[in-house]
């Protein structure tokens, strides 16, 4: 029997009121088009905070303490690929977010929570969901 192997992401969920932060995917060759909060893999040896902390700043351009980061749920991801995802309330920031990678993303834009766009990321989706319901642990396999 072989050991599950597979990538760890992070995905950062900022609320302003009732809106959240959205960024259109662009150029990537995953789901370019439709809408993700900021989001990415861990490096190696690399903590889920940090790995968090470095995406808030390499996506959107904010600087996070670690102690602003408030676990939200954790999923399973089976599509494509196998991952586990993990998803972050950033409760505070230094700057205002914006678009620091336009050769990953062509739109940053603050979006009601409860008028996603259609086209936002079905599994992103299900996360906010389970955020909003309380819900510490999904999976997901389509």
């Amino acid at each position: 029997m072989t050991r599950a192997r597979f990538p760890a992401t992070v995905h950062l969920f900022f609320f302003r009121g009732n809106q959240i932060l959205l960024l259109r995917r662009f150029n990537t060759g995953f789901r370019d088009g439709e809408y993700s909060v900021p989001a990415g893999h861990l490096d190696g040896g690399e903590t889920v905070k940090d790995a968090g902390i470095r995406e808030g700043l390499e996506e959107v351009g904010v600087r996070i303490d670690a102690d602003a980061l408030t676990f939200s749920t954790v999923m399973h991801r089976i599509e494509d690929e196998e991952r586990v995802d993990f998803f972050f309330t950033v409760n505070r920031w230094d700057g205002e977010p914006f678009n620091a990678e336009p050769d990953k993303c062509d739109e940053v834009r603050w979006v009601e929570i409860d008028a996603l766009p259609l086209n936002t990321v079905p599994y992103v989706r299900q996360a906010l969901a389970n955020h909003r319901n309380g819900i510490p642990f999904d999976e997901y396999n389509p």
